[in-house]
């Protein structure tokens, strides 16, 4: 039995930092609307009073977060049927502009429905400049293939952004060996003709609006979480939040 004391819960004094977490925003100058199934009521216009509220939380807090993480679909794919993509985009950037401490953007299907990889990579949606580089540890250094990095916001606590749709049909060339290498992955394991519909899936993640990770990405992921074991770093993983909508 272990016998050492309870140290009982952390006062709020002994909080070491805090960050801001917010995901899903998906912004759209549009009336109300529904998720892909149907199931799941959308307030588009309304999601940008609800960033609002939380900066101006996150704002006034007597200890603010050191960062705020935002996990992907900013804006919701409508956009690019109306071509209103780089507008909303723009609307929702300048919203996070009143943020007192930095952003960490992540990419999700509905960056993908709006933007090519390529356009994203040189937005302000990339957030790699914000990375923290370990001295002498060439391996820790993300490829420019993926959109990942890591951070330490806080002494022995190191935050890895990974990119969740490095391996994805989504905003990239359809003649490009990528896309066809995961297209081929999504039909060995995804017999519908709707490559958006998991019915009858035993692997329901395995559909268009989802992505996965490179074995390279996955490589690099070791190596950091190699380098934060032995140096008795907590980790905290940061992707966009989906994997079945």
């Amino acid at each position: 039995m272990d016998d050492k004391p309870d140290p009982g819960p952390l006062s709020e004094s002994s909080e070491l930092f805090s960050f801001g977490v917010i995901a899903d925003i998906q912004y759209a100058d549009l009336e109300d609307g529904y998720n892909f199934q149907g199931s799941r009521r959308r307030y588009y216009r309304h999601s940008l009073l609800h960033l609002q509220g939380a900066i101006e939380h996150w704002n006034k807090e007597s200890s603010p977060p050191c960062c705020v993480l935002q996990l992907g679909d900013i804006i919701d794919g409508y956009n690019a049927q109306y071509k209103a993509s780089e507008k909303s985009l723009e609307l929702v950037l300048n919203t996070f502009q009143m943020l007192k401490v930095p952003v960490h953007h992540t990419w999700g299907n509905h960056e993908f429905y709006n933007f090519s990889r390529d356009y994203l990579t040189n937005s302000k949606l990339n957030t790699r400049f914000l990375e923290d580089q370990i001295a002498h540890r060439p391996e820790t250094m993300p490829s420019e293939s993926y959109y990942a990095y890591h951070f330490v916001p806080f002494p022995k606590f190191r935050f890895i952004l990974l990119d969740a749709y490095d391996m994805s049909v989504l905003g990239v060339d359809q003649s490009s060996p990528k896309f066809q290498q995961c297209l081929k992955i999504l039909r060995e394991h995804n017999p519908n003709t709707e490559l958006n519909s998991p019915q009858g899936l035993s692997e329901p993640q395995f559909v268009q609006f989802n992505g996965g990770f490179s074995q390279e990405q996955l490589n690099w992921l070791n190596e950091v979480l190699t380098f934060s074991d032995r140096n008795q770093e907590k980790v905290v993983i940061v992707k966009s939040q989906n994997s079945v909508e």
